[in-house]
């Protein structure tokens, strides 16, 4: 899947960040994710969603509101308001340059934010909110001490999710004009709510309050056993699979066309490979000719795990080339070979511990291949098979003396 970095200007003419995710076969429809209360577009759950959406034929665009992540502009000077009009510059810039979206997703404040924008939106058909708060206000809690200075300065450092920012007066009054769920019951559009009942931060009171408002058609699917960030990927996953099947009942089935005015997309030479950032963390996007991965860390080490990890890919080569260089082999010799199974392994082990290695203090790498071949095979085949294996292409060039040049280019 292609994803497209999109820079669009705010109502201060200030440029916001985002990135789209475009599946790699028919786009079905394009959607528009609003991220959490001082998150970003980078946060792991937006990013899954995002991509499992994609693979499932919807076009994700997810964008910085002002302030935040790569975006221009300070956090102290926004409000809720000014997030609603960043939700509006964003539909404009998909109109202007795919096709506008029919489907809104928001998660917590983003939630509150698309039940907001979503009448100004004619082409939205359908509106999803992800362990979102009835009304704006409801994050006046969060701001509770800090609320009481703010009757006597102009602006107070707060802290939310462990980061500092600094909220202003105009901030916290700006909520109170959020305060009335009349806007649900006037939606006129489909609506899907899923939350947790174990949230912590927004309670699924607040879920029972948005669906009572709102008119049908409307559906709530509750995530047991979810946090509120989605922390787990199996929740984010799961809210894209409802979400995507849910969806399809009230959006357009046919292919939406792609317009790539004024887009460049890199060019990969056959042969090569291009790797680039997609987070300021580990995130990165792999492309060749014709494909496009996510590598990542795991949380645990600071990641996103939004893909396999540099020495899963490794492992990940060395194993389908084995099993590919084994199916040819069968195939042209005709063996009865009816499956192939290939489990890796990467480790490290000190070189005295290794019998065929040089004797060195120092740690080398081992990679542990188990085969498991399934057919009406003899034994000599299954000798044959594995000496085979040891030839395979990407076996023989990670056992040979590799050089590799780097160099910096402009």
């Amino acid at each position: 899947m292609p994803r497209i970095e999109a820079v669009f200007q705010n109502s201060q003419g200030q440029s916001l960040s985002g990135l789209l995710e475009i599946p790699s076969g028919a786009i079905k429809s394009y959607a528009l994710f609003a991220h959490c209360f001082t998150c970003s577009k980078d946060n792991p759950a937006a990013a899954r969603i995002a991509l499992a959406l994609a693979d499932r034929g919807i076009a994700v665009l997810r964008f910085d509101f002002t302030g935040l992540g790569n975006s221009q502009g300070d956090f102290s000077n926004t409000n809720f308001s000014s997030n609603l009009q960043d939700l509006l510059a964003a539909a404009r810039y998909l109109e202007q340059h795919y096709a506008a979206p029919a489907l809104l997703i928001g998660h917590s404040l983003g939630g509150a934010a698309v039940l907001a924008v979503a009448q100004d939106l004619p082409s939205v058909k359908a509106v999803t909110t992800i362990g979102a708060p009835a009304t704006a206000a409801h994050v006046k809690h969060l701001f509770a001490d800090s609320y009481r200075k703010l009757q006597s300065e102009e602006s107070v450092q707060v802290e939310l999710a462990g980061r500092s920012f600094k909220i202003r007066r105009q901030f916290i009054d700006d909520l109170e004009q959020y305060n009335s769920v009349a806007h649900i019951g006037a939606l006129r559009k489909a609506l899907l709510i899923v939350h947790s009942p174990l949230d912590e931060i927004v309670s699924i009171d607040e879920a029972g309050r948005i669906f009572a408002a709102a008119k049908h058609p409307k559906s709530f699917v509750s995530l047991d056993q979810a946090d509120h960030l989605l922390s787990n990927p199996q929740d984010s996953q799961y809210v894209a699979e409802v979400l995507s099947a849910w969806a399809s009942r009230y959006l357009r089935t046919g292919q939406v066309p792609v317009k790539t005015d004024g887009v460049q997309r890199p060019t990969v030479e056959p042969g090569s490979v291009i790797v680039r950032e997609s987070d300021k963390k580990f995130t990165r996007e792999i492309l060749t000719p014709h494909h496009r991965l996510i590598s990542d860390e795991p949380i645990a080490l600071g990641g996103a795990d939004l893909g396999l990890n540099p020495y899963e890919l490794l492992l990940a080569a060395l194993g389908s080339c084995t099993s590919m260089t084994l199916r040819m082999y069968a195939n042209h010799k005709k063996i009865d070979l009816q499956d192939i199974h290939v489990e890796l392994h990467h480790s490290r082990i000190h070189a005295e511990d290794c019998g065929g290695c040089e004797k060195q203090k120092t740690q080398i790498d081992v990679m542990t291949r188990k085969i498991q071949l399934s057919g009406n095979l003899s034994e000599q085949q299954r000798t044959r098979l594995l000496e085979i294996a040891n030839q395979c292409p990407v076996h023989k060039t990670l056992q040979s003396k590799i050089q590799i040049e780097t160099r910096l280019v402009d």
